[in-house]
């Protein structure tokens, strides 16, 4: 448990936090999204200061990145934490300090604050700073999964002294998984010479569309969960912590004919999302070399006309074993009525997207024995620290997404100790010799800006007395 918890009350039992939700569906070890919230429809932040990371940032676009000074994901606001944001806007960060720290008693697994608390404590020193992009408005649970990885590797580096005696600052961006603002905030950072580095974006389409304005400004994007083939060799300023399609997509098509014992698969994905398209293709291939084949079904989640009857009816009489689903994260419920309109006829396949408590909660015994790839289980390594301190410092188990994001912020951390440029930075991470301490294994990075390492395979199963958990395959 790292020293910038010390203030905080004793936690909450876990059941407590998140009880609502977990009973009916078990409150298993491994729950992906313990610490999901409730859906939020897209909204404006709480207060409309003007950021102080990158003062250019013209109009709406300013209401989207926050150093401290306005709230951005509000499914846990506390009149503490307004009180916080308008100290930290005021330039008071010592009643912002004691005021997050207040709000955390209450929400101690609220990552924003977490985050603002930390870059409070180190406004009145020397500090780097780098930003994090999020769907914060669009899609809250998937942006706290990502901010719990960046605030644990900034609370832990700050506790210790900061990098090379610099306090770390992260600036929060929401860009609600929508490719033009993500453009738009991607000018905006590359403009504030401050930024450093950008851990960001969360969906590959908005991180397609940022990519080619960081490379042009020569700024550091270290992308945790975008998986796009297209990102493979974009540019030399352009990284990624978690396997690309082909790495995700090649050990679940092998499994599914080699194991499994399938060789007839339908296929149903979101042609909207580029993570999904470039998995499609790749699965199509790799089920392919493994001896198996596409069934010719035409199913779409985000056409207008999309009927899970129908697709399940047109995969069954088409002679299907398997149905692979490919559903964009911010359309996880398409994904779920095609498992239970399904009843059980087809096994079920999908991508890492579908690692969610939405999946668990919603699909229930309809996703049972649903398999998918993932870049990383609290199971991966026994011998790791960074399981139990997540569980410590947010009080449950943590996903894949948090332990990527943790990887992105710890390999920009170990690029800065070697030069707190951003051209430095970039050579750092490029260097064939870097290496920094992940979550469960080392982050190392190919010439391509891929990721080095394998996925897991992981599958739904039904918990002894009740509720559902992603459990690891042998």
């Amino acid at each position: 448990m790292t020293g910038n918890t010390k203030n905080r009350k004793s936690p909450p039992p876990i059941f407590f936090i998140f009880s609502l939700g977990l009973i009916g569906f078990g409150a298993s070890k491994f729950l992906p999204g313990l610490f999901a919230s409730k859906n939020l429809d897209p909204s404006t932040p709480n207060s409309t200061s003007t950021p102080t990371s990158g003062a250019s940032a013209p109009g709406a676009i300013a209401s989207h990145i926050s150093l401290g000074n306005q709230i951005l994901l509000t499914s846990q606001t506390t009149a503490e934490k307004q009180a916080g944001v308008t100290a930290f806007a005021k330039g008071d960060y010592k009643e912002a300090v004691q005021k997050f720290q207040a709000s955390l008693q209450q929400h101690r697994n609220d990552p924003e604050t977490v985050i603002y608390l930390n870059n409070a404590k180190v406004s009145y020193r020397t500090s780097l700073k780098i930003a994090v992009s999020v769907p914060s408005g669009s899609n809250p649970n998937i942006a706290q999964e990502i901010l719990r990885g960046v605030a644990q590797a900034q609370d832990e580096i700050n506790t210790m002294g900061g990098i090379n005696g610099a306090g770390l600052q992260v600036t929060i961006i929401n860009d609600n998984n929508r490719p033009e603002v993500g453009k738009e905030v991607a000018i905006v950072l590359a403009n504030d010479q401050k930024i450093l580095a950008v851990i960001g974006h969360n969906d590959s389409t908005v991180s397609l569309a940022a990519a080619p304005i960081y490379q042009d400004k020569g700024l550091v994007m270290v992308t945790p969960t975008s998986s796009a083939n297209n990102l493979s060799g974009f540019g030399s300023y352009i990284f990624r912590t978690v396997p690309n399609t082909r790495s995700m997509a090649a050990p679940l098509a092998e499994y599914i004919v080699k194991q499994v014992g399938q060789s007839n698969i339908a296929l149903c994905y979101d042609s909207q999302a580029a993570g999904n398209t470039s998995f499609k293709d790749e699965f199509i291939a790799s089920l392919s070399a493994s001896g198996g084949k596409l069934v010719p079904t035409v199913c779409d989640l985000s056409a207008p006309t999309f009927n899970p009857n129908t697709a399940i009816a047109d995969a069954v009489s088409q002679g299907a074993q398997g149905l692979m689903i490919g559903s964009h994260v911010d359309r996880i419920d398409r994904a779920i009525d095609l498992a239970r309109a399904n009843q059980g006829k087809l096994a079920l396949y999908s991508t890492s997207t579908l690692y969610t408590f939405q999946t668990l909660k919603d699909g229930q015994k309809d996703v049972d024995g649903l398999i998918l790839p993932v870049p990383w289980h609290p199971e991966t390594n026994p011998s790791s620290t960074f399981p139990k301190n997540a569980s410590q410092m947010w009080g449950g188990v943590v996903n894949w997404r948090t332990a990527t994001s943790f990887d992105a912020t710890q390999a920009i951390i170990a690029g800065l100790q070697q030069s707190n440029t951003r051209e430095g930075l970039q050579q750092a991470l490029k260097s064939p010799n870097f290496s920094a301490m992940g979550a469960s294994e080392e982050v190392r990075f190919l010439a391509t800006g891929d990721r080095a390492g394998k996925p897991i395979l992981v599958q739904v199963k039904q918990a002894e007395k009740s509720g559902y958990n992603f459990v690891p395959l042998p």
